[in-house]
């Protein structure tokens, strides 16, 4: 079976989750692609393909303002080709689910079945920074889970996720972002730290970042991924009025498991119901 992952990916936990659940399919003798979906990618070619996995991280209980554009682009399909969700987030709410009623519906038009959506917690990269025993906790929750759900691809197994009606309807009032983010980006600052290295350029998915006189000019293309204020090496970029919240630098997952009893005390039981439901 040839499975396609296309994947949005601001700081690189939704890649390293998708990837990662490419490789158990693989040793499941499935043939995989990856492709990111950013402004500068050519558009993948699904020609061939048996299964679709759409990768993205949640953005205010949403999907991201690229997934949709992405999905309102394939072209619509006969056949009915079967599709997965794969999401992450930094805490494992229930609300996340949210995030798969607007990409449900626009994959239904264009002719595609979405059987299921997975969800994997990894460290914020806004709001707080974890400690890196709470990384490394998430990454282990998440490797506890790799299987079973290659397993349900593989199978092609059908489940629903429960969306309640609150859950929709903050979906619904924090879409606002969708149009708040492009003016928020305007305005986001480097101080005099800033080295001119160009790294927030590369790493940005919307190309809204562009070097003038060795030093980066923010565009009105800003999805709020955090990519460049979590990359930049010397700590220097200021997301406006986000920067209370910026988490700067890449954590390490290598650290020994956060215990149960050194979960953050930030939805400190949602934490514990996820992690314990993989380590079944």
């Amino acid at each position: 079976m040839r499975i396609v992952c296309c994947c949005f990916s601001g700081t690189g936990n939704t890649e390293r989750a998708c990837r990662e659940l490419l490789k158990k399919l693989e040793e499941r003798g499935h043939e995989t692609a990856y492709f990111a979906i950013r402004r500068d990618a050519e558009r993948p070619s699904l020609a061939g393909c048996d299964l679709l996995l759409i990768g993205y991280p949640v953005h205010g209980f949403n999907a991201p303002t690229p997934v949709l554009k992405f999905l309102k682009s394939l072209d619509k399909t006969q056949k009915k080709t079967p599709c997965y969700l794969v999401r992450t987030s930094g805490e494992p709410l229930r609300l996340n689910n949210a995030s798969g009623i607007t990409p449900k519906r626009i994959l239904k038009r264009k002719g595609y079945a979405v059987y299921g959506e997975f969800h994997y917690v990894l460290p914020y990269n806004i709001i707080f920074r974890h400690s890196d025993g709470m990384a490394a906790r998430m990454q282990q929750g998440m490797e506890l889970r790799l299987p079973s759900d290659a397993e349900k691809i593989a199978l092609m197994q059908r489940f629903k996720v429960k969306r309640g009606p609150m859950t929709r309807f903050v979906s619904f009032v924090c879409r606002v972002e969708h149009t708040a983010m492009p003016l928020i980006g305007r305005h986001f600052k480097t101080t005099e730290k800033c080295v001119g290295c160009g790294k927030c350029e590369k790493v940005c998915p919307q190309k809204n970042i562009h070097i003038c006189d060795g030093k980066p000019v923010f565009g009105k293309s800003c999805v709020g991924c955090m990519g460049c204020v979590f990359s930049c090496p010397a700590d220097a970029i200021r997301p406006a009025l986000f920067n209370g919240w910026r988490v700067n630098g890449a954590y390490s997952f290598d650290a020994p498991p956060a215990t149960d009893d050194e979960v953050c005390k930030y939805c400190k039981k949602a934490y514990l119901r996820y992690f314990h439901e993989g380590e079944k």
